[in-house]
């Protein structure tokens, strides 16, 4: 036992803990992502803290290369932060959109035939955006729910929910 904790101690990239993780190489990580996203202070802040937190949650010295596991990690929670980013946009695009179109002068759509076309829309929706769109507008889930319900990870739950929301919006332009 006694060997083996001097086995670690003399391996200086194998980290015991993920205190010491954060101590030996908080700076380098802001630094790392200062020069390559360009992004402000508190967001590269932000990003370091989530990045320490998945490292906390690794076994105790199970990061072998402690510097690329902080790295690569810090740059997967960053481009995950941006797809949730667009598929917001997409979003508030599409309300915006569908909020505009409520304002229709007359001769326009009535509450009752703006239904109808809207019931029309996401029963020609293809099948995986619709359940997904359904789940989620119709019986409010959250994107959580609707992943464990479809067996589907987040991801694909955002990505599903951002094209049929792209998918009505087409369809509400034509």
């Amino acid at each position: 036992m006694a060997g083996s904790t001097r086995n670690l101690a003399s391996q200086p990239d194998v980290v015991r803990g993920s205190d010491d993780l954060f101590h030996r190489h908080a700076e380098w990580l802001r630094r790392l992502l200062g020069r390559r996203l360009r992004a402000q202070p508190a967001d590269i802040d932000d990003l370091v803290q989530d990045t320490y937190l998945r490292a906390a949650s690794q076994p105790e010295g199970k990061i072998a290369h402690p510097k690329a596991f902080l790295a690569q990690t810090a740059l997967n929670l960053f481009r995950d932060g941006k797809r949730r980013e667009a598929v917001r946009d997409d979003h508030r695009r599409v309300a915006g959109t569908m909020s505009t179109e409520q304002s229709i002068p007359p001769g326009g759509l009535s509450d009752q035939e703006a239904a109808l076309l809207l019931e029309q829309i996401v029963a020609n929706m293809p099948p995986l955006y619709r359940d997904v769109f359904a789940l989620n507008r119709f019986r409010h889930m959250t994107n959580g729910d609707i992943a464990q319900h479809l067996g589907v990870s987040v991801k694909t739950v955002e990505w599903r929910l951002g094209k049929a929301l792209e998918y009505c919006a087409g369809r509400l332009r034509d």
